[in-house]
């Protein structure tokens, strides 16, 4: 296929800047294409052969980032390295985007030069202001609303170890305001799979909203009292950095002692299910969101969840890149069968 063809795109760009921005048809097919894409890189590792290299030859991605991050960098530079494409890094946290130019210039030009954009960013509004001019696909890389490409990331984690996500009961438990959490909340509505939170922060009633329109069955997704509440029963236990960046250091002690009834401790699990795996989105801190023989306990998954932002975000650049590309791939049939 030539370069021309992979990169052409359509009219109107399709954007992702929460999970809620794909339908459940969407995840799904992307969920096949990433775990195909994993088996292929195990098959480059003893071959050499990897039947996805040339799949964004001659495509450019733009990484913008006001937040720093090492697996969302690596991730994407060597994601579209494998898919044949570059992914060019740029900060921003020097120079903020709508500062020295405005952001519709920005967009129109990069729209010029680049097949699509990724912006890791503080707020939600700079990565949706370049979305409104954008005439490529943008893709939040986290900002503090959502996180979409971890979201594809933790699906596909929890289908390679618990063979689906449907019947399943996920446990969230910290900070409630929060884009992980947000997130959560949104991917257990979409796909129909139960969710307790429980923390401290106020959750915005924006996302309560769109939780409503999503799930097809009331009450699935709910805040809890208690964590041991939310974590009973559980096949999926959650947690994320209490420190996430930007918060002050005078701030700490106040937010440990906050979030500390909401830590995950082997005691705590015990009322999860025995067969529950136990996921954070890293960076973690032993001793804060969990303790050491939880994250390094036999029912932790954090590495296979960290490595899956390699696979579940080359899949979604390609369904957003290269559309035409991903509909081949899926016509193939030698990919793991909807679930």
């Amino acid at each position: 296929m030539s370069s021309a063809t992979n990169g052409a795109q359509p009219s109107s760009p399709r954007h992702v800047l929460t999970i809620a921005d794909l339908t459940r048809e969407n995840v799904v097919d992307i969920m096949r294409v990433a775990l195909a894409m994993k088996q292929s890189r195990k098959v480059f590792m003893d071959t050499g052969y990897d039947r996805f290299a040339d799949t964004l030859k001659g495509c450019s991605l733009l990484t913008l980032f006001e937040k720093p991050s090492l697996r969302t960098r690596v991730s994407l530079e060597v994601g579209m390295h494998q898919l044949g494409g570059q992914a060019i890094f740029y900060s921003i946290s020097d120079s903020p985007l709508g500062i020295k130019e405005s952001i519709e210039d920005t967009g129109r030009v990069l729209s010029r030069m680049c097949q699509g954009i990724t912006a890791r960013v503080a707020s939600r509004d700079s990565v949706r202001n370049l979305a409104k001019v954008s005439g490529i696909p943008v893709i939040n890389a986290l900002d503090d609303y959502g996180h979409p490409m971890q979201m594809l990331a933790d699906l596909q984690t929890i289908i390679e170890h618990k063979g689906s996500w449907e019947g399943l009961k996920m446990a969230f438990c910290g900070d409630l305001e929060n884009n992980v959490t947000y997130d959560l909340m949104r991917l257990a509505a979409l796909m129909g799979f139960k969710l307790d939170v429980a923390g401290a922060g106020t959750i915005e009633g924006s996302v309560w909203d769109e939780v409503a329109q999503l799930q097809a069955k009331p009450g699935d997704v709910r805040q809890v009292q208690t964590a041991a509440e939310a974590v009973k029963d559980a096949h999926v236990i959650y947690c994320d950095s209490w420190m996430s960046y930007g918060i002050p250091k005078d701030e700490e002690e106040l937010r440990k002692q906050k979030f500390m009834p909401f830590q995950v401790t082997k005691e705590l699990l015990e009322a999860a299910d025995p067969d529950y795996i136990f996921m954070n989105c890293l960076p973690a801190a032993r001793g804060m969101e969990q303790t050491a023989e939880v994250i390094d306990g036999p029912h932790s998954v954090v590495f296979d969840q960290a490595e899956n932002r390699l696979h579940a975000q080359k899949a979604l650049l390609v369904f957003l890149l290269s559309p035409l590309r991903f509909s081949q791939i899926l016509s193939v049939g030698e990919l793991p069968r909807r679930s």
